[in-house]
């Protein structure tokens, strides 16, 4: 690489700080806990994520929470028990801790890279403008909401050039429903000195078909904004791998 540095250092990285494993009668690691580890990890430093299923790469997260053992079985129990990898690290602390083997360490650290994620994705949209930057828009949607076991209610608030100068969540509810204020988000549309909004939240159940409790929702909050001279730019709703526009299909 040009700046000097080669992939061989990354593995220290791991290594460091990992609990060293038990050794064997004269200090020899377990084979099959050693050799596999660091065959992933140098698939992974040669070729990235992309060609790694998410059971492997779900892995390479673990060897950083439990050190001392195999843990391709808690990796499958895990993706057994929530779909994808996504859904593994949005899935709720409590939740988490149900599936034997995982202690407070695996979920910190899951905790850890959603949290990265979305921070990630975050700083992609955030002061940008919203029309030139929609794709970016709606992956960070995606990536902060698809996988979510429950509703959350976001807004979106512009300038008058509409850029993005805050992204807030008003409310989180139950599987199909979170409660919504108008007067609330239009409150605070005028405290951040905002022109316009988005509206945003997730449908659990991976289709974004608007209920009619959504569509009465979103009426209410477009008639707050309109007596208050804020525009109401949008609603999406989040589903597993699509979403839809108010805008776009004539709701708005």
């Amino acid at each position: 690489m040009t700046n000097g540095h080669s992939f061989h250092e990354a593995p220290m990285l791991f290594d460091s700080d990992e609990v060293p494993v038990t050794p064997l009668p004269g200090g020899r690691l377990p084979s099959y806990i050693a050799d596999h580890r660091q065959r992933l990890r140098d698939r992974f430093m040669q070729g990235g994520a992309a060609a790694m299923p998410d059971y492997e790469l779900l892995e390479l997260v673990l060897f950083r929470s439990i050190p001392r053992r195999d843990v391709k079985p808690l990796a499958r129990a895990l993706l057994d028990a929530f779909g994808d990898f996504n859904r593994v690290l949005a899935a709720p602390p409590d939740r988490l801790a149900r599936i034997k083997g995982v202690g407070d360490a695996v979920v910190a650290d899951l905790k850890i890279l959603e949290a990265a994620a979305h921070r990630m994705a975050r700083s992609k949209v955030l002061k940008t403008h919203v029309i030139s930057s929609w794709d970016a828009i709606i992956d960070y949607c995606h990536t902060t909401m698809a996988h979510r076991e429950t509703e959350q209610f976001r807004v979106l608030y512009l300038d008058r050039k509409n850029v993005l100068i805050a992204d807030e969540e008003q409310a989180r509810g139950t599987v199909d429903h979170v409660p919504v204020y108008p007067r609330e988000v239009a409150k605070r549309a005028l405290e951040l000195n905002a022109s316009a909004l988005i509206l945003v939240h997730n449908h659990p159940s991976g289709d974004p078909t608007p209920s009619e409790a959504d569509i009465d929702m979103t009426n209410r909050v477009q008639a707050a904004c309109a007596a208050l001279g804020l525009t109401l730019h949008d609603h999406l709703i989040i589903g597993k791998s699509t979403e839809l526009s108010f805008r776009a299909q004539g709701y708005l």
